[in-house]
């Protein structure tokens, strides 16, 4: 441990004030955050953290995440000094247009952002995700007299980040699988947004934590540097609990807002500015001032990393020749790529099977594919048996048992798809989280995480609609297609029988991003692979599933609702009239085809009906001004899956009239 300097000093007030210039400047940000934390930060970095500037995505760097993502001003302020790609020039011109400074830290915009965060909480629990990863791979790949895999993650975090429902989540869980690789430092200034933190939290934080199985410490002045350092050593020694090391700040240290809700979240002006530095010892002017000495002591940190990674990559060449295959293996799942001949396995039902639930499918598939994935990780909100989501044959991930790719996530929906997103950002994993489609509301805040950073994280949702029957209006989706489907950038899947449901793994397995699987819960029919165009249909996201070029209507359906259709399609064939029946099981994917193919699939100028178990939103496109909609706008009921059905109006005999009453016959 080394005894803070002089130098130390300036390069801690050089993050606090080209923060408070950034946030001037733009006239829009967070001061408060980077004038108090920014001892703790910099001791992390000039000390601690395993990290190279100038390879910011090195394997085996430690990851820091900014929980506290509105102190983003402090995160770049950091980057910049300690050597990574980012100019002043960039710090200059946060939150603006174009800028890689954006408000809050966005993974793939600025070098050495490992996470998008702001939303709090969500930075800790993905952090928890990053952890398992590390745990997992290194149990999997790591051999005697080679630890390949062996780095930690850190946090910093505010109060408000531990007030959140999917912090604690994540917290409880890091807890009971003892990530002793998990180190987060509070930032205790006892301030929030609109007040002092006690007007809403009172809880004893260290009975809390000891409670969940972590590593309890205080330090009482953030800015004794050497304090914290030693913390963080003993935080690093115990490899068998996650650590908290609560750092007691002043939020907006130094300005005439020091110790108010005042200084959280508005620039500080040109006087609060001024009068900070002055307090402080700075000069005035010019704006976003660094002493010469600074980045240059600062770059003595990543020339350590460097100098860890040139050893690291000679270690790995000794590992690649003495353990070639398992080597071999695990650059393959850090490439992101699909394993060689990843869906041999999968299932494939003829026409004359009995009928298979949509789950049960899926789950044979995810078996499938994890007998050739050897990264494919993941689980459920304590669900599994209903999901279908447990890999028959391997492990759990549990303190005994690390490179089991089971995860009991347990009742912890929203902390389970923010971990999710950790272990795709950690890297040379493929994370899956399952849970029921009604409680995709508890996910969604981590999905659309997911899906801004483009992560391929699947989610596996079942009992996906009214059918769900007896359980009633409180587990029956009806919203929450049209909202994941609203999301940019998140792929839905909604297949209508075994075999498309193998063919929509086959079709968002090697596209990017994260995807939404909506699975039934009961047996249906399976459609013929030799009689239709499933797998190649579905790869186009929609297709003819019956009927030729020339009907006198379009009945187009997801899911279960495609049974419904087909039998609609006989009782109008009767009748005379000729329907085309369409499954749509992605209408991302089915977007994307050219104006010829979807014309080909909808004709322009055919009646069309539309029809799923759920909300209207987003039907009318496709059926246009002059077709109809058999959907819900209102809640479901309580009653046998049929009943419920038949009520509401999911028959062929109510789609037939449907058409009928559209074609006005």
């Amino acid at each position: 441990m080394s005894a803070a300097t002089d130098l130390d000093v300036q390069a801690v007030n050089t993050l606090r004030f080209l923060s408070i210039d950034a946030v001037q400047k733009a006239e829009s940000g967070h001061p408060g955050l980077p004038l108090g934390a920014a001892p703790t930060a910099y001791t992390l970095f000039d000390r601690v953290l395993k990290f190279n500037p100038a390879d910011p995505d090195w394997f085996d760097r430690d990851r820091f995440v900014l929980s506290a993502g509105h102190g983003s001003a402090l995160l770049y302020s950091l980057l910049h000094i300690f050597g990574y790609d980012l100019s002043l020039d960039e710090i200059k011109n946060f939150r603006q247009w174009g800028s890689l400074t954006p408000g809050h830290p966005e993974y793939g915009e600025t070098p050495g952002v490992e996470t998008t965060t702001g939303p709090l909480g969500q930075g800790l629990a993905t952090a928890v995700g990053m952890v398992m990863g590390e745990r997992f791979l290194g149990a999997k790949y790591n051999r005697e007299g080679f630890k390949v895999v062996d780095h930690r993650t850190f946090v910093l975090c505010g109060d408000g980040d531990l007030m959140e429902g999917v912090a604690y989540e994540a917290i409880s869980l890091a807890g009971h699988l003892g990530l002793g690789k998990l180190i987060v430092l509070f930032d205790d200034n006892s301030i929030s947004l609109a007040g002092d933190v006690e007007a809403s939290f009172s809880e004893d934080m260290e009975l809390r934590f000891k409670a969940c199985k972590w590593q309890m410490l205080s330090i009482s002045d953030a800015n004794d540097l050497d304090t914290v350092e030693a913390a963080i050593q003993v935080a690093m020694a115990d490899t068998g609990r996650p650590s908290l090391i609560r750092v007691t700040s002043n939020i907006g240290f130094g300005s005439p807002r020091q110790d108010t809700h005042a200084a959280h979240g508005d620039a500080l002006g040109v006087d609060g500015v001024t009068a900070t530095k002055e307090r402080l010892g700075w000069p005035v002017e010019p704006a976003f001032h660094i002493p010469a000495e600074v980045p240059a002591h600062c770059g003595e940190a990543g020339g350590r990393g460097a100098e860890a990674q040139r050893a690291w990559e000679a270690m790995f060449d000794e590992y690649r020749a003495a353990h070639p295959n398992t080597a071999a293996e695990l650059e393959h799942a850090l490439s992101g790529k699909l394993p060689p001949d990843w869906d041999a396995d999968f299932p494939s039902w003829p026409g004359d099977s009995d009928e298979v639930a949509l789950r049960d499918a899926s789950g044979a598939t995810a078996n499938a594919l994890a007998g050739r994935h050897p990264t494919f990780f993941g689980g459920s909100a304590d669900v599994a048996p209903s999901t279908k989501t447990f890999l028959n044959g391997f492990a759990e991930f549990i303190i005994e048992a690390d490179d089991g790719p089971n995860v009991r996530f347990g009742v912890r929906e929203h902390a389970m798809g923010a971990i999710c997103n950790g272990l795709a950002r950690h890297g040379g994993i493929l994370p899956f989280a399952g849970t029921f489609l009604i409680f995709a509301d508890y996910v969604k805040p981590a999905m659309r995480l997911s899906a801004l950073m483009g992560l391929k994280v699947i989610y596996i949702f079942t009992h996906d609609s009214i059918a769900l029957g007896e359980d009633g209006p409180t587990h029956q989706a009806i919203e929450q297609l049209a909202t994941l489907r609203a999301t940019p950038g998140l792929e839905v899947y909604r297949p209508a029988d075994a075999n498309e449901v193998a063919a929509c793994w086959r079709t968002f397995l090697p596209r990017p991003g994260p995807v939404a699987l909506a699975l039934g819960k009961w047996a249906i029919p399976v459609f013929d692979p030799e009689k239709h165009p499933i797998a190649e249909g579905v790869s186009k996201g929609g297709y003819v599933l019956e009927g030729d070029g020339d009907p006198d209507v379009v009945l187009m359906a997801t899911g279960a609702e495609v049974h419904h259709v087909l039998g609609a399609r006989e009782i109008l064939a009767q009748k005379g009239v000729n329907a085309s029946v369409v499954s749509l099981p992605c209408l991302e994917v089915f977007d994307e085809q050219d104006q010829a193919y979807r014309d080909q699939v909808l004709p322009p100028g055919v009646p069309k009906v539309a029809v799923e178990a759920a909300a209207s939103m987003g039907w009318h496109r496709y059926v246009g001004e002059n077709g109809a909609l058999i959907t819900l706008d209102r809640f479901g009921a309580s009653a046998p899956m049929p009943v419920v059905l038949e009520k509401l109006g999911y028959s062929p005999a109510n789609v037939a009239a449907t058409a009928l009453k559209l074609l006005g016959k």
